[in-house]
């Protein structure tokens, strides 16, 4: 297969109730990333878009036609994705395999969608439907309860007291808006403190609303390409390294893995395999933030942290800008936002620029940074991993 590369990157500012349309965030960022990458419109052979809700959110589905159609990408093979919250990384992983196989030498991958157009009710309830709808949402399975259960879960395998983990949950909250706040693109500017997590209203025990990611509207795209079409192109092509993705069934299937996630742990060894690396050789991580439990048994599935250990990392500061492992420098889905259509492709964008070097201007550059990792969730365990290299 042939080396395959990000050649240019657009991503929009994540924000409440976006007066643009769908289709118009997504011509924004698409356009930013083809200037970027030196190329026009016409040089697009095919178009990838993750969005996940459009349909319920604006009665608009096929945003992936009609944004091709309005940017000039005219009559190219245009396909939408849909995996939750990973619909965006799906987009990009194929992507990756069209140009690696030689079918396509440019490809644009977007992902886009507009959340808060819904309101928190139905939101709530179209969110859920990613779960199992015949036995666990009647239950009352919606996500805020899924983590909360899979917290009580971390908190009985691995004997930590809940106070004693919820203050660790507290910790990857509050680094989270440390770091959005640096981040002109993130939805919320706001610093907060362990306690305004711990004072902030229950959503679903011990789950609070400082523990959640809010809903978002949103946009990001990516232009990849073939390793030789990139080096005539621009001077800094970002290289994807390893590609994984790996599945789950309905969360009660899972019941003797839990809190663990099988498949993300599958997932990611995919991408170390294929890169030739190991979570040691990592110099940054996007992670898969939705709550700040999340947060943490997803740096245990990657291979940062012994089982049981990763909310002292964060309290003892190991994931910030020169600790063992730089985690979500974007201020993550808790504070960056998570627009759930984009969120994949955001990541990418994010992971791109740092090991461009891109960030310093930002004061969030992880400096000398060669290596990074990409982990998104979607659902009850659709897991896409990707490994992204500066060599």
């Amino acid at each position: 297969m042939r080396r395959v590369a990000v050649i240019g990157t657009g991503h929009s500012k994540f924000c409440f109730n976006s007066e643009k349309t769908q289709v118009e965030m997504l011509a924004e960022v698409a356009l930013d990333a083809i200037n970027e990458a030196n190329i026009t419109p016409k040089d697009v052979q095919a178009v990838n878009v993750g969005n996940v809700l459009g349909d319920f959110e604006e009665g608009q589905g096929m945003v992936q036609s009609f944004f091709a159609n309005d940017i000039g990408c005219f009559n190219v093979a245009a396909s939408r994705f849909e995996g939750a919250c990973a619909s965006g990384s799906m987009a990009v992983r194929d992507a990756v395999m069209w140009v690696a196989s030689g079918y396509y030498d440019i490809m644009l991958v977007g992902g886009v969608e507009k959340a808060t157009a819904m309101g928190t009710p139905l939101a709530t309830r179209t969110f859920a439907m990613f779960g199992d709808s015949r036995y666990e949402f009647p239950a009352g399975f919606t996500f805020p309860a899924v983590f909360a259960l899979l917290a009580h879960l971390y908190s009985n395998k691995y004997g930590i007291p809940l106070p004693a983990l919820k203050e660790q949950m507290a910790a990857v909250s509050v680094q989270s808006h440390e770091y959005a706040v640096k981040n002109p693109n993130a939805q919320i500017h706001k610093a907060i403190s362990k306690e305004d997590v711990l004072k902030s209203f229950m959503v679903s025990t011990p789950i609070q609303l400082q523990d959640a990611c809010p809903f978002s509207d949103g946009a990001a795209a990516v232009v990849i390409a073939s390793e030789e079409t990139a080096k005539k192109l621009v001077k800094k092509p970002v290289y994807f390294a390893g590609i994984g993705q790996a599945s789950s069934g309905k969360l009660s299937s899972q019941q003797k893995y839990l809190p663990r996630i099988r498949a993300r742990e599958l997932a990611s060894q995919q991408s170390y395999s294929m890169a030739g690396l190991t979570p040691k050789d990592m110099d940054l991580c996007e992670l898969h933030d939705c709550f700040s439990i999340a947060a943490m048994i997803a740096a245990e599935g990657l291979g940062f942290f012994d089982y049981g250990t990763s909310g002292l990392a964060w309290e003892k500061g190991q994931t910030r800008i020169g600790g063992k492992i730089p985690i979500n420098i974007s201020g993550g889905l808790k504070a960056k936002g998570h627009p759930i259509g984009a969120t994949g492709v955001s990541q990418v964008y994010e992971v791109t620029r740092q090991l461009r070097g891109d960030m310093a201007e930002q004061g969030r550059q992880v400096d000398g940074a060669k290596y990074g990792i990409i982990d998104t969730l979607g659902g009850d365990g659709v897991l896409v991993s990707m490994i992204l290299s500066t060599m």
